[in-house]
């Protein structure tokens, strides 16, 4: 079957999910899918695009799930440091100074634009505007996880991780109606990469003490030391 399908089987091993309840999630047209043959057939882009809008609201659980399956997809270790090795302090600010939302996302592009891996600010920039217009990636309890619809391998060297906070919340267009002071821009040029990155990190940040933590951290520096301190109590609980 070519890369860009999936059948029952391959789908459920991708989200860690039991084959029954992944094919009963589909039958109700809970996960996006295609008969084929009689067959349930499945678009990792559109499965892609799907887990991107969920990942904010799933069970920890699912969380832990998803991380594994994808882990086991890419063929890589489960308890592989993800996150940990993202971290820049060029790429962390604690006083984003911004208003709306796109000023956030532009003051966003720029810290990118610092780690040196950025070719195409603009092309960043304009698919983060394009993004937030399909679906906001506001998250409840004022969370941001701010990201490109699509990977392009031509914008960026290297996957980019910039984690900013804003002094007042901004409307980002949360669910639960909040504003939204916590940012996490991520850009991959690899989407199943970029999908294994949002699990782990919407783990990390499922913890309201640790998201609290994150908010008091005086700077770059203590923001880098909680994250790899959390992510490491997520790799013991798998």
């Amino acid at each position: 079957m070519p890369y860009s399908y999936m059948d029952m089987q391959a789908l459920s091993r991708f989200l860690g999910m039991d084959i029954r309840k992944a094919r009963k999630a589909a039958q109700r047209g809970d996960i996006p899918c295609q008969k084929v043959g009689g067959q349930l057939r499945f678009n990792r882009a559109e499965v892609t695009e799907w887990l991107q809008q969920q990942m904010g609201s799933m069970q920890k659980s699912n969380l832990q799930d998803l991380d594994k399956g994808i882990a086991a997809d890419r063929e890589t270790d489960a308890t592989d440091m993800l996150i940990s090795p993202l971290l820049r302090n060029e790429a962390i600010c604690v006083d984003l100074h911004a208003r709306t939302k796109k000023s956030v996302l532009s003051q966003l592009t720029k810290l990118a634009e610092s780690t040196g891996l950025l070719w195409d600010s603009e092309g960043l920039n304009e698919s983060l505007i394009q993004r937030e217009e399909l679906c906001s990636t506001a998250m409840p309890g004022g969370i941001a996880i701010p990201h490109p619809r699509k990977h392009d391998q031509y914008m960026q060297e290297d996957t980019i991780l910039v984690i900013a906070r804003t002094g007042n919340g901004i409307g980002f267009g949360s669910p639960d109606g909040g504003m939204t002071d916590l940012f996490f821009m991520l850009c991959s040029p690899d989407d199943r990469h970029h999908l294994h990155i949002l699990a782990r990190l919407c783990q990390m940040l499922y913890e309201n003490d640790f998201v609290n933590q994150l908010r008091y951290a005086v700077d770059a520096d203590e923001i880098c030391n909680l994250m790899i301190t959390r992510e490491q109590e997520i790799l013991a609980q798998h």
